[in-house]
């Protein structure tokens, strides 16, 4: 069993309430510093975002997009190790052998737990340096965070109206985009998670967060597509066409479970014609990792991301 105390509550409260668990992926030696420099080193740069967190006072944690290609393992380990450097591995649990077979344990034994079959899931690992922020955002599928190493701190906030309001959540479904508004009269209802490694948090579909590092931090982040997703998300795709088209103001918390199946249905339909079309916004690198640098950061003029 991946888990050392999963409890008959936990399996109760799964996807309904939040909690965390004890892991043992630890256990796998496949997140020591020498086995991250190899996945480094032999993880395609396209899977590989490589980010800092931009110092613009309006947008003070918004990503920017770095240039890694033709730094070695070692020292983009080094980088987010003391420097600003934030680390994403796009899908590399699915891509690389050993660690797909870690990610089919974690979720066939999760499926045992919950009672439910093994979902298919996408996995990440993320690789951070101590001021690592991820700005107030929530997301769009079932997603769980298995930290590993270091400190992190993880603030969750009330899936309502208030803290994630419908116009946007339709604009992280079609603009590609996780932020949401954020304002600090929210932190009176948030609830603080202090992760110190080998423990995985869940939570509610949609429920919004954000994150800060206290210290370097290794995790790794997973994400599937369950009934629940699947049909609030084609609802929402209905109401947004809704209001972007006849100008109306359809709210998910107000709609009937029946009325919410017509609307899934549609949004069905509605999406394979692309009634709407998702604005995604251009990723333009704006620096290259430089071991010489200071924070290893040297930034060049933005030009869009190729690779």
């Amino acid at each position: 069993m991946i888990f050392n105390n999963w409890t008959k509550q936990n399996s109760k409260d799964f996807g309904k309430k939040a909690f965390t668990v004890e892991h043992k992926l630890n256990d796998s030696g496949l997140f020591t510093d020498e086995a991250l420099i190899k996945l480094l080193d032999m993880h395609p740069k396209s899977h590989t975002d490589v980010c800092t967190m931009g110092d613009s006072p309006e947008t003070p944690y918004k990503f920017r997009t770095g240039d890694a290609r033709g730094v070695s393992g070692a020292v983009l380990l080094e980088a987010a190790k003391s420097g600003a450097i934030w680390i994403n591995l796009r899908e590399c649990m699915n891509m690389h052998e050993e660690y797909n077979a870690l990610l089919s344990q974690m979720y066939g034994d999760l499926g045992k737990a919950t009672k439910s079959k093994p979902y298919s899931a996408r996995g990440s690992i993320l690789i951070s340096s101590p001021l690592a922020r991820v700005p107030f955002h929530c997301d769009p599928t079932e997603t769980i965070l298995w930290h590993v190493r270091g400190h992190k701190r993880f603030f969750l906030y009330p899936d309502t109206e208030e803290f994630l309001p419908d116009t946007a959540y339709e604009g992280i479904l079609f603009k590609e985009q996780e932020d949401l508004p954020y304002r600090s009269t929210m932190e009176k209802d948030v609830k603080i998670f202090d992760l110190e490694g080998s423990e995985m948090i869940t939570w509610p579909l949609n429920s919004p967060h954000r994150v800060e590092n206290v210290t370097h931090c290794i995790s790794v982040t997973t994400e599937y597509s369950s009934k629940e997703s699947s049909l609030k998300n084609a609802v929402m795709y209905t109401n947004a066409v809704l209001r972007q088209k006849f100008g109306r103001n359809p709210k998910w918390a107000e709609a009937s479970y029946g009325e919410k199946l017509i609307k899934a249905a549609f949004g069905v339909v509605l999406r394979r014609f692309g009634v709407l079309n998702a604005l995604k916004e251009k990723d333009f690198v704006t620096f290259k990792v430089n071991s010489k640098a200071p924070n290893f950061i040297q930034d060049i003029s933005p030009e869009i991301r190729a690779f």
